[in-house]
């Protein structure tokens, strides 16, 4: 049997038959649903008394519950009842606040057999939240390097989960956090479906983030976020994100639908990817940035459709923060994918827009980008359909395709890696530099007008295979131009 599917059945045998166990209602423990009566100590109280008691569930009915940090602990299971609503405090005193690294409204450290389910919401009320941060920070009563008039700490996720193992979380809708909507960091045997996250009202709300966690589902969940949708990252060199599947899922950002990174010091390996969508999406549909010494590999996307983004399809390596080891990407197979390229910006509207770019570039390429001495390998695209605007304008932004052109193109390999670094690039379609033994198999790339860049450049190369290439644009020119380039085969 699949390794992923045991996962599932284990865990939703673990989620029905914890219904089994001793069911609480949290009115039994003076927990008010007002909406103004801080309910902390109480909820607190009731998970500690069912987590001695050996464990059981802890149900909210209809009504708004304010409070501030809970912790959950193991063998205790929230259940939230459709118009339930866990409303966090817009003082910031009433988060964990004296580690940052741990600040949530719900956050648990080394628990087994929890969960959180039920249609109701977890609303951070984060703007308000974040607002009375910096005000306490421009008082000088909490020390913040701000950046940008926003806290780089304290900020309080909605949920934070370090350590912990056999967890549920589902049909929950999340909402209106801080910082990050919901972490999970270095878990094992990890569901996540049928969930909601809307989360728009501050900056840098990542919508989910999985750190360097193991054996993980997450399924039919619609995730809107203001930065990256759903996202991977591995802050520990020794540990990585591992046996991971990701299916059924909608996402929308002001930053990058899908993302591995930016902080990969560990790296990925065995991650997958099916029948998912991406829509109005300011950076990339899809995005490995390996910058930080971590080591990617074995990562399966299937059935990927986006629509309105700014990019399709971005892998990098770089050398952000460590200077003595190379990240890798290795092993990457993307097919059954449809993208349409925005002329315009992707996210114009939303409250918290991706950033105005410093220009001039004309729309950019997908890009597969290693760095010298470092390639990336064995990345295969098939069943690949990518729409452009076209259309790009020489006098507005223009970079050549002579020899002299391409070797000026800047390495930036200790940027923060976006597809927009290099402002212009020499391709309309596909532009790849430093990387080896490629596949590209019914890849389709068309352009609505006329462009002055050819559809693929390859720089530095070594072995590629091409079949099945179609470049649908207006006028004539050269559609794939390679330089410094070897083993390129066509057929």
């Amino acid at each position: 049997m699949n390794k992923l599917k045991s996962i599932t059945l284990i865990l939703m045998f673990f989620y029905f038959t914890c219904f089994y166990a001793a069911e609480y209602k949290a009115s039994f423990f003076g927990i008010k649903s007002n909406g103004t009566t801080l309910n902390t100590s109480s909820i607190q109280k009731a998970i500690d008394y069912i987590h001695d008691n050996g464990g059981g569930t802890l149900v909210f009915y209809v009504g708004r519950y304010l409070t501030g940090s809970i912790e959950l602990k193991s063998n205790v299971h929230i259940v939230l009842r459709e118009g339930a609503i866990l409303v966090g405090s817009t003082n910031i005193y009433d988060y964990n606040i004296d580690n940052p690294s741990y600040t949530a409204l719900v956050y648990a450290k080394n628990a087994s057999n929890i969960s959180i389910t039920g249609k109701g919401v977890i609303d951070g009320q984060g703007a308000d939240v974040a607002y009375n941060l910096i005000d306490q920070i421009h008082k000088g009563i909490i020390e913040d390097k701000l950046q940008l008039d926003r806290p780089a700490s304290r900020r309080p996720r909605g949920i934070y989960l370090r350590e912990c193992n056999n967890v549920v979380i589902k049909e929950i809708t999340i909402k209106n956090t801080a910082d990050w909507v919901q972490v999970y960091d270095q878990c094992e045997n990890l569901l996540i479906d049928k969930i909601t996250v809307d989360s728009k009202v501050f900056w840098n709300n990542d919508g989910l983030d999985i750190v360097d966690c193991k054996d993980v589902i997450v399924s039919n969940s619609f995730i809107d976020a203001s930065d990256d949708a759903i996202c991977f990252k591995s802050h520990d060199k020794n540990k990585r994100c591992e046996n991971i599947e990701v299916r059924n899922c909608v996402a929308r950002s002001s930053a990058n639908g899908i993302k591995f990174g930016t902080v990969t010091s560990g790296g990925y390996k065995n991650i997958r990817f099916i029948n998912n969508k991406v829509y109005d999406t300011f950076r990339s549909a899809f995005t490995i940035a390996a910058p930080d010494g971590g080591k990617v590999e074995d990562i399966f996307v299937d059935s990927l459709y986006a629509y309105n983004t700014g990019n399709a399809i971005f892998l990098r390596i770089g050398t952000r923060w460590n200077k003595d080891k190379q990240g890798t990407i290795d092993n990457v197979t993307i097919q059954n994918m449809y993208a349409e390229i925005s002329a315009t910006k992707p996210d114009t509207g939303y409250k918290y827009e991706g950033p105005i770019e410093d220009l001039p570039r004309n729309i950019s390429p997908a890009i597969i980008y290693g760095i010298p001495g470092v390639d990336i390998n064995n990345v295969s695209l098939r069943n690949i359909e990518i729409v452009y605007p076209g259309g790009s304008n020489p006098n507005y932004a223009y970079r050549g395709t002579k020899p002299a052109d391409l070797d000026s193109i800047p390495e930036l390999i200790d940027s923060y890696p976006e597809f927009s670094n290099w402002k212009e690039l020499p391709a309309w379609g596909l532009y790849v530099r430093h990387a080896g033994n490629l596949t590209l198999e019914n890849v389709t790339f068309t352009a609505k007008e006329k462009d002055y860049r050819p559809a693929v450049v390859f720089d530095g190369v070594k072995g590629a295979t091409l079949s099945g290439m179609k470049y649908n644009v207006p006028g004539r020119g050269k559609n794939f131009i390679r330089h410094k380039s070897t083993g390129i085969i066509q057929k």
